[in-house]
């Protein structure tokens, strides 16, 4: 006869041993690259050539950026002079140009420097002058919703009345555009601070303008608030050409010069 042994309870787990020694450490591998991000580029006129736009390797020129730039991206212009021979042409939607502290944009021929082509495109904090001056405007708006914001705009000195100055401009509005904001910038030393094309539209607000002949409204509706015009004073602060519209956002003449310091307007209407 067969007996079987059934098997008792197991019994209780014994404590854990003592961990092993570590084992000795690899070799550390090479460090990785971070790649330019396209949406927040960096120029600086002073850096190395063969950059790749991020802030450790930034480009030396705008237009390096805006060739690999993004919509909706930023170009960051560093501390630095950027002598301008040549058009640069914005055509990339939503992009900002920010100038940093020191940055001076400095243009040497007679062309325009900057053309914005498309829409929501923003010039934030730009300095920009000219080795001379150049019968041309700093900035031409060809796109709706632009902006230019927070610059210093201005023109060498020239000698006489300034009727007999050469016509250069802060900014010019291409027909029919809307939506242009500027604000928050200073215009000075030009012969116009700007002249508003026919059925352009926009606000012009918070600036500060003197030694100019003023803004040139030519039949464009734009609201001025808030700017401080004058010390020293323009010939003229705005001049409303003939064929501009009666009644808002320019009339009563008297509301237009007091929300803009006592503004001086030439009504030509």
């Amino acid at each position: 006869m067969r007996i079987y042994h059934v098997p008792g309870p197991q019994g209780p787990t014994g404590p854990t041993g003592p961990a092993g020694s570590n084992g000795s450490i690899g070799p550390t591998g090479p460090t990785g690259t971070v790649e330019p991000n396209t949406y927040n580029l960096f120029v600086q006129s002073t850096a190395a050539p063969n950059g790749d736009g991020s802030q450790a390797r930034p480009f030396q020129a705008i237009d390096e950026a805006l060739a690999v730039a993004e919509s909706n991206g930023i170009i960051n212009v560093l501390q630095g002079t950027y002598p301008i021979t040549q058009q640069i042409s914005l055509n990339i939607p939503g992009l900002t140009i920010k100038g940093r502290a020191g940055s001076l944009i400095l243009l040497q021929a007679p062309i325009v420097p900057f053309l914005c082509n498309d829409d929501n495109i923003t010039i934030d904090g730009l300095t920009m002058t000219s080795d001379q001056p150049y019968p041309v405007e700093f900035i031409q708006i060809g796109g709706n919703g632009n902006q230019i914001l927070n610059c210093q705009i201005y023109g060498p000195n020239q000698a006489g009345d300034s009727s007999t100055w050469v016509v250069n401009r802060g900014f010019v509005s291409q027909l029919n555009i809307t939506n242009l904001l500027v604000r928050n910038n200073i215009f000075h030393t030009l012969r116009q601070p700007a002249y508003l094309n026919p059925n352009s539209m926009g606000t012009i607000m918070d600036d500060v303008v003197y030694n100019t002949r003023g803004y040139v409204v030519d039949r464009a509706l734009f609201i001025f608030s808030g700017n401080s015009l004058g010390i020293p004073e323009n010939a003229v602060d705005i001049a409303l050409l003939a064929g501009t519209t009666t009644g808002a956002p320019y009339d009563p003449l008297s509301a237009l010069e007091a929300s803009n310091s006592s503004a001086t307007i030439s009504d030509q209407r």
